[in-house]
């Protein structure tokens, strides 16, 4: 005789399903928040670290264009009176102050140019990382100051082909490289700006001349000087200005949203 056990489970119920669901689903849900949040939460805080970064950049840059705008005035005082000076002065009997305005508005060119910094910027738009900043208003002065880099830069490069030629051959003609040589010699770790205002305020004399008098055109001269002024006045009233009201929209726009000091 054969005994046959046989087990009777109780068959669950529906409902009893139906929690596993939620519960399982609430799991899965609770974790994907979690995940949203500390993504968000990273973007965040890399949000943060690129504006200050950013911001350090732009600050930075507010301050070098400020000091570029001074001298750049000073090289427009030197060149009016180089100018003036030229135009019906003795050229053979040169006053101490003639060739420091020479060497400002002739020789020392690099000097004056103010070339923005953006790496963090461009770092940002190589690496997508501008989409971290959601604020509309931000995006726009980002767009904006680019635009203004590229005008400066551009100008730049208009400026420095002008000293190449005419201002480059001429300075090879009739500029007296002695005279820059025997400067340098009072401090060779110094600039040649810093050396031009240290000699201004000293009582020290380098003689020099104008090389190749004869061939030297005052009119001409004087005419390559004007248009040189013109150049540099433009590029300081628009082109830097420009860019200095961009910086400052955009500096203010960072720091009030993130903060900054």
């Amino acid at each position: 005789m054969e005994v046959h056990a046989h087990a009777h489970t109780p068959r669950k119920k529906w409902i009893h399903y139906f929690w596993e669901f939620v519960m399982l689903f609430l799991a899965v849900f609770c974790g994907f928040l979690a995940e949203y949040q500390l993504e968000h939460t990273i973007e965040h805080q890399r949000e943060k670290q690129y504006a200050k970064e950013l911001y350090a950049e732009l600050f930075a840059d507010s301050v070098a264009v400020s000091d570029k705008i001074k001298l750049r005035l000073d090289k427009e005082k030197d060149m009016d009176y180089l100018s003036n000076y030229i135009r019906d002065s003795s050229l053979t009997s040169l006053p101490r102050e003639f060739y420091p305005a020479y060497t400002t508005v002739m020789y020392l060119a690099n000097t004056y140019a103010f070339e923005p910094k953006d790496g963090i910027l461009s770092q940002l738009k190589s690496s997508g990382s501008l989409r971290y900043f959601k604020n509309t208003t931000l995006q726009k002065l980002f767009g904006d100051i680019s635009v203004c880099i590229n005008n400066v830069r551009y100008r730049n490069e208009q400026e420095y082909q002008f000293f190449a030629s005419p201002i480059k051959p001429f300075m090879l003609k009739h500029y007296d490289f002695n005279w820059m040589n025997e400067l340098r010699k009072q401090d060779e770790n110094e600039t040649g700006i810093n050396l031009v205002h240290r000699y201004r305020k000293s009582d020290t004399i380098i003689q020099a001349a104008i090389l190749n008098l004869a061939s030297f055109e005052r009119g001409d001269v004087t005419n390559m000087i004007a248009f040189y002024k013109q150049m540099l006045v433009s590029t300081r009233t628009l082109q830097m200005n420009d860019y200095i009201k961009a910086n400052s929209r955009l500096l203010q726009e960072l720091k009030k949203n993130y903060k900054l000091k």
